[in-house]
């Protein structure tokens, strides 16, 4: 028998959202790869990797993870395993459960960011967008990995021309070290999210970020 007084805390288990583009073809040489390692420093982390339940970047984030012992959820647009497959045409492989929201993919986007505690956006096209404009304005903690691709330039001009102030978002080339930055900020987050106002919160989470 244990001790009743003891207080039981569960192992740290963030779940972090991959966010990219289903066809990869435009996102320029390296993008596979430099998914795979983001997946791959997800799962050293001890987070989970949430993501589109889809093919291209966040797939082979989710082999990453896989590959390197990780724990991996899709959300799908589908409502059946039977219309993932044959309707979307979407993979089941390198995940350890899909959940079938029925919702389409704009209502899946909204589901996955949602369910995350971070998003981290690789190269994407509008489907991407969709996902990192609605953490944003979740004000989840949203980490980007520049790379040889456009999305990174992109999404630093819609901060500047939105209201950049309430979010916190990292940037970084190095999967790994994104990974510990967008950590640090869930942590943030976490900690600090009785604060008062929301506006300080935030504040302090961006500036953390900057360090």
């Amino acid at each position: 028998m244990g001790d009743d007084n003891q207080t039981y805390t569960a192992p740290r288990a963030y779940k972090i959202c991959v966010s990219g583009a289903a066809d990869t073809a435009h996102c320029g040489a390296g993008a596979q790869e430099k998914a795979h390692a983001l997946g791959a420093a997800i799962a050293a982390s001890g987070s989970i990797l949430i993501d589109g339940a889809t093919t291209g970047f966040p797939l082979f984030a989710s082999q990453g993870a896989k590959e390197a012992g990780g724990r991996v959820v899709g959300f799908s647009p589908a409502a059946s395993r039977r219309q993932h497959r044959h309707t979307y045409r979407l993979p089941t492989a390198w995940h350890d459960l899909i959940i079938y929201t029925g919702f389409g993919y704009s209502g899946r986007d909204i589901l996955l960011t949602q369910s995350s505690d971070a998003v981290i956006v690789g190269c994407g096209r509008i489907g991407t967008f969709h996902e990192f404009t609605t953490a944003f304005e979740d004000h989840k903690p949203i980490g980007v990995l520049e790379g040889p691709w456009a999305t990174d330039d992109i999404i630093k001009e819609i901060i500047a021309k939105a209201r950049g102030e309430n979010v916190a978002v990292v940037f970084d080339a190095d999967p790994q070290t994104l990974v510990a930055k967008v950590e640090k900020l869930i942590h943030a987050h976490r900690v600090q999210g009785k604060r008062e106002t929301e506006d300080q919160t935030i504040a302090e989470i961006r500036d953390l970020g900057d360090q």
